[in-house]
């Protein structure tokens, strides 16, 4: 499924949400040369990402563990104290947690990304504010890096990219509007699918992706999980009450307990019937 475009206004302008698209770019195609020069961007993230066995010993990897990893395939090639000189000795390895969310492995895993994000991120930037938004988003990539960590402890590769934060998004997404229609084309056919459908059937589908294929999917597990927790606590609160439940605004709505759709009518009940 490739999401287009969602159909849910919003009343401010994402100003946080560019910020971060246009961060992201900014570096994958200045400091992190994704793509003119494949082994500068791998010094780059080796230098600057998250990586599970740097957080687990506190050292920045040897030159040993790097060849064990990128020369001979060895992904959890961890070894504790032991004493080889690190590639990078002035790496803050817990830093890397905050700049890996504005990294990313190649152009189509940033398109990715920046397109979800802005297809989700502005709506939940419109029920937060601003500040609260980024605080969220920052907050759910440092779970989801958690996550990964947890499941790969020893894991020598780099985490790269928004994913883990973005998942964040959809998982408040999916609490706040699951009945929000999601232009989406499925198997070469356009149309409509309801958030909770579609977001229900992406994280579903991450309970399918191997630990050999490179996707760190704990981490989106870990990252929309988050999100939903905040969203049912947000939507419980005073608020998040004022914000989320407004009925002075015919073009906003919501699915306020996940059986209807909020206080007024949705402004696509013409074509309820094109969408699940």
């Amino acid at each position: 499924m490739l999401p287009l475009k969602d159909e849910n206004p919003i009343s401010i302008t994402p100003f946080v949400t560019f910020l971060i698209i246009v961060a992201c770019a900014l570096i994958y195609f200045g400091p992190q040369e994704g793509v003119t020069d494949e082994l500068r961007a791998l010094d780059f993230n080796l230098e600057y990402a998250a990586i599970p066995c740097e957080i687990r010993t506190g050292d920045p990897l040897s030159v040993e563990e790097i060849e064990a990893t990128f020369q001979q395939g060895d992904p959890e090639a961890c070894v504790v104290n032991d004493g080889t000189p690190s590639l990078h000795p002035g790496k803050n390895v817990y830093l890397g947690a905050l700049t890996s969310m504005f990294l990313h492995g190649s152009l189509l895993h940033l398109l990715g990304n920046m397109w979800s994000l802005w297809i989700f991120g502005n709506n939940i930037e419109d029920r937060l504010g601003h500040v609260r938004y980024l605080l969220f988003y920052l907050v759910g990539g440092f779970v989801a890096t958690a996550a990964h960590f947890l499941a790969q402890p020893s894991s020598t590769v780099p985490v790269v990219g928004a994913s883990g934060a973005i998942a964040a998004v959809m998982g408040a997404y999916l609490v706040w509007f699951p009945n929000a229609p999601i232009r989406t084309i499925v198997i070469f056919v356009l149309r409509d699918i309801s958030a909770k459908w579609f977001l229900g059937i992406w994280f579903v589908t991450q309970f399918f992706i191997g630990n050999e294929s490179g996707v760190a999917w704990v981490a989106h597990v870990g990252g929309f999980v988050f999100g939903v927790f905040i969203g049912l606590v947000v939507r419980t609160t005073e608020y998040g009450s004022r914000r989320i439940n407004r009925s002075d605004d015919p073009l906003h709505w919501d699915n306020t307990g996940g059986v209807g759709r909020g206080p007024l009518p949705h402004p696509l009940d013409a074509r309820r019937g094109d969408w699940l």
